[in-house]
């Protein structure tokens, strides 16, 4: 079986066409050995089958603008259904996969694969790590995993369009798109939240039910007073454990939630910054782009131009 990834030579950037029809294709796109990605665009087509076979332990991160398609784990026959307006990440150490792109009248995905060698650079020794719980869960025999699952956001499709363009770049093309790579993958792995594992039972439940408050109220949180009380526990208790847990003191959490729900909403287009920012619960909408670009580094308005 031929190495998935292992398929530069003289280049830093290479692209196969595994099918083209016109405006029509299915690109693969290797930016070095060991980070692969597929651009696919169809207009209206017919079921397509093409076959994902490695030597490789790999992270899979299909983003699915229209359509929808299938992964078939062939060793375990079971069968991922990968929707519209979705993201996702898999883990595989076994590869033996059958990727169907199902009938629609518009196709658009991409799909970023990164060998476990890749992750590696960047393990921090924490198992708690979203980096270091995925390659972990590599060096296991896997056959197919899915991990996660979210709906797409603006900042993830911005990214995006950045990887694809960076071949029309006159210089570096390769090293510029493996540099927007590495910022999608902080960007969607921050979203994945990872509970600190060195917990007692007592401090997992009410860290998780602070949060789980805070996921449903976050526009309009109540105050620690109130939610130490809903957690049955106090103040000062609260703040320690859910910074224990997750790293980050509550109203950080509570701004990242904000900002997060608002780059959702900036993907959708239907409001304008400041609706955005009301929705979310900021009142002043120039707080609120401060803190949107000193969280993920652009304007909001440079997302609604998207």
């Amino acid at each position: 079986m031929d190495s998935f990834f292992f398929n530069i030579t003289d280049t830093s950037y290479k692209v196969d066409y595994l099918y083209q029809n016109k405006d029509d294709y299915i690109k693969r796109v290797d930016i070095s050995n060991g980070i692969v990605f597929f651009d696919i665009h169809l207009d209206s087509h017919t079921e397509k089958t093409f076959d994902v076979k490695n030597l490789d332990r790999m992270v899979a991160i299909p983003v699915t603008k229209l359509g929808s398609f299938q992964v078939k784990d062939n060793i375990s026959d079971k069968v991922y259904d990968v929707k519209q307006n979705s993201i996702n990440i898999f883990t595989s150490s076994r590869q033996d996969l059958k990727l169907t792109i199902n009938e629609s009248d518009a196709t658009e995905i991409f799909v970023l694969f990164i060998a476990d060698f890749i992750l590696k650079r960047y393990l921090s020794s924490n198992k708690n790590e979203v980096i270091d719980f995925l390659y972990t869960n590599i060096q296991e025999d896997v056959s197919c995993d899915l991990i996660d699952n979210k709906p797409i956001d603006a900042l993830s499709l911005y990214i995006i369009d950045k990887i694809i363009k960076s071949k029309d770049e006159n210089t570096m093309a390769g090293i510029k798109c493996e540099h927007n790579i590495l910022e999608f993958m902080i960007h969607h792995f921050n979203l994945l939240d990872m509970l600190e594992s060195e917990l007692s039972d007592d401090e997992v439940c009410i860290s998780r039910s602070c949060k789980d408050i805070l996921l449903r109220s976050f526009t309009k949180p109540p105050s620690i007073e109130t939610l130490s009380h809903l957690c049955a526990t106090n103040e000062s208790k609260l703040k320690k454990v859910f910074k224990k847990a997750y790293k980050t003191t509550i109203y950080t959490y509570i701004q990242k939630l904000r900002l997060e729900k608002a780059n959702f909403l900036l993907k959708e287009q239907y409001l304008n910054i400041g609706e955005i920012a009301k929705e979310v619960g900021y009142k002043h909408q120039g707080h609120f782009s401060k803190l949107f670009f000193e969280h993920y580094g652009v304007y909001p308005k440079d997302l609604l131009k998207k």
